[in-house]
């Protein structure tokens, strides 16, 4: 039984290969440009802007399962059409599918959003992530789609890198106290993503601690972890800024972490 991680060599993709690997299931993944250094997995090249070789890697392998954790950032042709060229090839070869969303689909104005909630993107990457869902939805019906909050865990994560660069003075910059989201732990994450592909779920989920925090508390509590000094990250409002973006946007998982085992703990539980 092989299980495809899309994205395996990104921050979620390693540690979702990690997990997939230790339970025992044949693991491939791919990668854009850079090759995964993880051993336990078979690795393919696959630019999901490339239909052909979509089709090729998914038909040479037949997983009884794809996870895509790609990210290609605010790139309309890898976040938004790529996913419906995995969608299509899942479909013709009766592979179960979990997509990888994310709480930028939304606008910020209702600030809580459970998975009634119906998109409303403000940001380019948002909009892509948008789309990617709704052809997942027509096009795999039976797939489930996991919109997830800011990743954290080690160093490997974008958000712990720059607390650690701010910290140390290694780059400039500031953290927002009105910029608020519901960080999720990486192997929390993947561990509930893994208990819903092999699930009958379908349709949207949310996958994010319950702990709402602006990313200046969030930057704090890293540094505290980490042994940094705390008083040494600058911080700022968003607001008072020209920077795109949603300022407060609070995933409600409350309805998908009742159907896991898996606990989703808060920033306070794992920092």
């Amino acid at each position: 039984m092989t299980v495809l991680i899309i994205g395996g060599n990104g921050f979620l993709g390693a540690e979702l290969v990690s997990q997939v690997s230790a339970a025992g299931h044949l693991t491939a993944a791919t990668f854009a440009t850079r090759l995964g250094n993880s051993p336990e997995a078979t690795w393919h090249g696959l630019d999901l802007r490339d239909g052909d070789r979509v089709e090729e890697v998914v038909a040479s392998l037949a997983p009884c399962l794809i996870i895509n954790a790609s990210s290609g950032g605010a790139n309309w042709a890898v976040t938004a059409e790529g996913p419906v060229r995995l969608a299509m090839s899942a479909a013709s070869h009766n592979c179960r599918l979990v997509h990888v969303s994310s709480g930028a689909v939304f606008f910020g104005t209702r600030v809580h959003y459970d998975e009634s909630c119906l998109p409303d993107p403000l940001t380019p990457y948002g909009a892509a992530k948008a789309a990617a869902e709704t052809a997942v939805r027509l096009l795999a019906p039976d797939a489930a789609i996991a919109r997830n909050s800011l990743i954290i865990g080690s160093i490997q994560s974008e958000h712990v890198r720059l607390v650690h660069d701010l910290a140390t003075g290694n780059r400039n910059g500031s953290l927002f106290t009105d910029d608020i989201r519901c960080p999720v732990h990486v192997a929390d994450l993947a561990a509930a993503l893994l208990e819903l592909a092999f699930s009958d779920a379908r349709g949207i989920h949310h996958l994010a601690g319950p702990d709402a925090v602006s990313r200046h508390e969030l930057g704090v509590l890293i540094a505290r972890r980490d042994g940094l000094d705390a008083s040494r990250l600058p911080k700022s409002l968003r607001g008072a800024t020209a920077l795109p973006g949603v300022l407060d946007v609070r995933l409600d998982s409350r309805a998908t972490q009742a159907k896991l085992r898996t606990r989703l703990r808060g920033v306070h539980g794992f920092l």
